[in-house]
C-alpha cells in the first residue's frame, strides 16, 4: 500500500491500534474464518471484492506479497460458503517518483543494482508519475508496468488470482472523474476533516494535483477549480521530499480531472467507490494515520461506506526490517529457490496479528514447522491447537489436496543431500534413511528429490554447515600410521550400525585410544569426504551417508 511519504517500516514499533480486531480467533481456528464473517454480517452482494496496493517506488519483493496473500485466504473463505469473490490490485502508478532506490528487480525478479540499467531514466524523472517514466530494463511501457508485471508473476507463482488495476489508466479512462468533481465540490469539507491528520491542510489546500504539461511533474499548486469544465488551474511549484526538493518548472497551466490525480489520503477511499470494496488489508503503518483518515474522508466527503478493514504485522527478515533502501529484501522467485510454494502460503496463512521474523540462515526451522502442519492435518499431532489450524487452513495453503500425506524429505536431511552430485546415490540414500517408502513410484521419488536442489541452493546461499561436496573419487591424500589406524577403527564403528551422533562421540573416543588430536582425526575425515579440512559434523554426516561407502572410503578402499 502506498503512503504520503514512501519510507521504510520500523518493524520493532509495536502494533498501533485498530479501527476494530477483525482477525480474532474467538470463533475459528483459522483467522481468516473469522474475517469471512465479518464481511458476511455486512450483507455484501456477489461478486465480494477485496482489494490490495502498492505504490510501485522500488523492488517488488516478499513484503509487497502481505497484501495479496492476506487477501488471498479470505478471498478462499469466502468462496467455500459459494460467494462469487474477484481479488484486484491496484498499482498506485499515478504517484510521483520522490528518490532513487537503490536497487531494481529485472523481469525474473532477480535484484540488481543501478549500475546495471540505465538509471539516468529515473534520475532524469524524480517528480513524474511512475507511468510516465521509462522502463530501466527498456522491456515494458513503463517503471510502473515493469513492477506491476513482477508483482502480477508473483502472484502467479504462488497460486493467487489477481486483477491488477493501474491508477493511471483508472484516471485515464474517467474512473475518478466522479470522485475527483465530488471532492472538489466540496474542498472545505474536505480541507477540514484532512486538517485533523496533517498540518499542510491550510486555507489555500486543494485535493488535487495536477500534472504540469510543461515538464511532466505532479504539482500541489491549484489555483482555480472549473467544476462544469472538469479543469484546474495550476502553478508547477516545488515538491519537497523529506530534506530533498523536486523542482518545478513555475509553468502555469490548466489541466482536466483525468490530468492529474487525488493525494493519497483522498485517493485510497476513492478507490473504494470506484472498485466497489468490501475488504482491505493493510500493514500497521497505516492503522494510526492512512485508515483512521481514509474512514473520515469516506464517511464524511464521499458519503460512502469504507471496506472491512485487517491490520497485519510486518514481518522481519533476518531479525530487520524489510529496507529496499538497505537491501535487506527478498523476491518471491528468489525465495522460491529455497521452498516449495506452499511453504511460503504456509508463512503467510499464520496469524498476521502475530510478529515473525523469516530468517533466511534457519528455513529448516520454517520447513519443519510446514511438515509438522502438514502431518497435523493428515494424522494429527500432539498439539490439539496445531491439528485445529493443520485442518483448517491446509486446504487454502495447499492447491491440490492429496487422500495421502506427500512423502517430503526433511530439510537438512535434503541438504545432506546436496552434497552428493549423484542422482541415484541420493534416492538410495534417502530410501535407506526411510524417508522414501520401497513401493514409491518414478513420480514420487522425483517430487521428493526436488527438495534437494533447493535445500542445497540455501546451503550454497548462507555458505553453511551444508555447503560443502561429498567427493565421488577417494582423494590423494597421505596420513602416518597413528591416524590411517584411527581411521580403520572408526570404519569398524560405522560397519557396527552406528547412528550419527554415536559415530561423532567415537571420533573423539577414537583419537584419543590412538593418541592423536580429535582436530586431527576430524581433518582426516573431511579431507578423505570432502577433499577439504573442515566441513559439517563428521560423525552425523558419516551416519547419514549409505554404510559400505562410508567404510570404503575411511579405509580408502574407494
Amino acid at each position: 500500500m502506498s503512503t504520503d511519504e514512501p519510507g521504510d517500516v520500523d518493524a520493532d514499533d509495536p502494533t498501533p491500534a485498530t479501527a476494530h480486531d477483525t482477525a480474532t480467533d474467538d470463533h475459528h481456528d483459522f483467522w481468516a474464518e473469522g474475517v469471512a464473517d465479518e464481511i458476511e454480517q455486512r450483507d455484501p452482494d456477489d461478486p465480494i471484492v477485496i482489494k490490495g496496493g502498492v505504490s510501485p517506488s522500488g523492488v517488488a519483493h516478499l513484503g509487497n506479497v502481505n497484501e495479496i496473500m492476506r487477501g488471498y485466504f479470505v478471498a478462499e473463505a469466502l468462496r467455500d460458503r459459494d460467494h462469487k469473490v474477484r481479488q484486484v490490485f491496484t498499482s498506485d502508478d499515478r504517484d510521483p517518483l520522490r528518490k532513487l532506490p537503490r536497487k531494481l528487480a529485472n523481469a525474473d525478479g532477480q535484484i540488481v543494482g543501478l549500475g546495471e540499467v540505465d538509471a539516468g531514466a529515473l534520475g532524469r524523472n524524480l517528480g513524474k508519475p511512475y507511468t510516465d517514466i521509462p522502463d530501466p530494463f527498456g522491456e515494458r511501457d513503463s517503471y510502473a508496468a515493469h513492477f506491476a508485471a513482477l508483482l502480477a508473476a508473483d502472484a502467479e507463482r504462488l497460486g493467487v488470482d489477481i486483477e491488477m488495476y493501474s491508477n493511471t489508466a483508472l484516471y485515464a479512462e474517467g474512473a475518478f472523474d466522479p470522485v475527483v468533481k465530488h471532492v472538489l465540490d466540496r474542498a472545505d469539507t474536505a480541507r477540514e476533516v484532512l486538517s485533523e491528520y496533517q498540518a499542510k491542510a491550510d486555507d489555500d489546500y486543494v485535493p488535487f494535483n495536477p500534472i504540469c504539461e510543461e515538464c511532466g511533474k505532479l504539482t500541489e499548486t491549484v489555483t482555480d477549480i472549473d467544476l462544469d469544465a472538469e479543469t484546474v488551474d495550476y502553478v508547477c511549484t516545488d515538491m519537497e521530499v523529506g530534506d530533498e526538493t523536486i523542482e518545478g518548472c513555475g509553468h502555469e497551466g490548466t489541466a482536466t480531472f483525468r490530468e492529474g490525480k487525488l493525494p493519497w489520503r483522498f485517493e485510497w477511499p476513492g478507490q473504494w467507490q470506484v472498485l466497489d470494496v468490501d475488504f482491505e488489508p493493510f500493514g500497521k503503518d497505516h492503522a494510526e494515520g492512512s485508515w483512521p483518515s481514509g474512514v473520515d474522508i469516506a464517511e464524511n466527503v464521499l458519503g460512502i461506506e469504507p471496506p472491512v478493514p485487517m491490520v497485519y504485522e510486518w514481518f522481519t527478515l533476518n531479525g530487520e526490517a524489510l529496507s529496499s533502501s538497505a537491501g535487506n529484501i527478498v523476491t518471491v522467485p528468489e525465495l522460491l529457490e529455497l521452498l516449495e510454494p506452499e511453504v511460503i502460503r504456509y508463512f503467510f496463512a499464520l496469524h498476521p496479528k502475530k510478529a515473525r521474523d523469516l530468517d533466511l540462515s534457519r528455513l529448516d526451522q520454517l520447513v519443519d514447522d510446514f511438515d509438522r502442519f502438514e502431518e497435523a492435518y493428515y494424522a494429527g499431532v500432539d498439539d490439539e491447537s496445531v491439528t485445529a489450524f493443520a485442518e483448517a487452513a491446509y486446504p487454502y495453503v495447499v492447491d491440490d489436496v492429496a487422500d495421502e500425506r506427500p512423502i517430503r524429505l526433511p530439510y537438512t536431511f535434503a541438504a545432506v543431500l546436496g552434497m552428493v552430485e549423484d542422482r541415484e546415490l541420493r534416492e538410495k540414500l534417502a530410501r535407506d534413511e526411510g524417508h522414501i517408502p520401497d513401493d514409491a513410484d518414478a513420480a514420487t521419488v522425483e517430487a521428493a528429490l526436488a527438495r534437494v536442489e533447493q535445500a542445497r541452493t540455501w546451503a550454497e546461499r548462507m555458505d553453511n554447515a551444508y555447503n560443502y561436496r561429498l567427493q565421488a573419487d577417494l582423494p590423494d591424500t597421505e596420513f602416518d600410521d597413528a591416524t590411517s589406524d584411527a581411521l580403520g577403527a572408526l570404519a569398524d564403528v560405522v560397519a557396527a550400525g552406528h547412528d550419527g551422533e554415536t559415530i561423532q562421540s567415537e571420533i573423539y573416543d577414537t583419537a584419543r585410544e590412538h593418541d592423536i588430536e580429535p582436530g586431527d582425526l576430524f581433518e582426516a575425515g573431511y579431507r578423505l569426504f570432502f577433499d577439504e579440512t573442515q566441513g559439517p559434523r563428521l560423525g552425523e554426516f558419516l551416519g547419514d551417508l549409505e554404510q559400505e561407502f562410508v567404510v570404503g572410503r575411511l579405509r580408502r578402499e574407494r
